[in-house]
């Protein structure tokens, strides 16, 4: 159990943004991050964020699917989203396959956690 007086469960109060949901309800969302301080006033110091979410069928069911939308403005933002989720979704693709290459190579010894598990599959003929 973590010592709960140690915790750092501090905002930042530097880093604080509005959150707003744009969505045609049938493709995806883009979820407009606008920077605010601690006030609730806009920040003008920095720049909005526009985060794109959508989400893919795998073998395992829906897998959510999180990407940038590089945009200056809302409008921006809905006219990139096709290609930010495309980008979006092959960088996943790409670590996903990357994580089952590195699973795929790892040898298995006697003492590790999967052992017992890998042992189970050997077949004696």
């Amino acid at each position: 159990m973590p010592d709960l007086d140690q915790m750092n469960v501090q905002m930042d109060e530097t880093a604080l943004v509005r959150e707003e949901i744009i969505t045609d309800r049938k493709i995806g969302t883009i979820r407009m991050l606008t920077p605010i301080t601690v006030t609730g006033e806009r920040d003008m110091n920095r720049q909005v964020v526009y985060m794109g979410e959508t989400q893919i069928m795998t073998q395992m069911g829906p897998l959510p699917i999180s990407f940038e939308i590089k945009a200056q403005t809302l409008e921006e933002a809905v006219k990139g989203y096709g290609e930010a989720a495309k980008a979006g979704v092959q960088e996943t693709i790409a670590k996903l396959e990357q994580m089952r290459r590195e699973a795929a190579s790892k040898i298995v010894t006697p003492g590790d956690a999967g052992f017992a598990a890998a042992a189970s599959k050997i077949q004696m003929p």
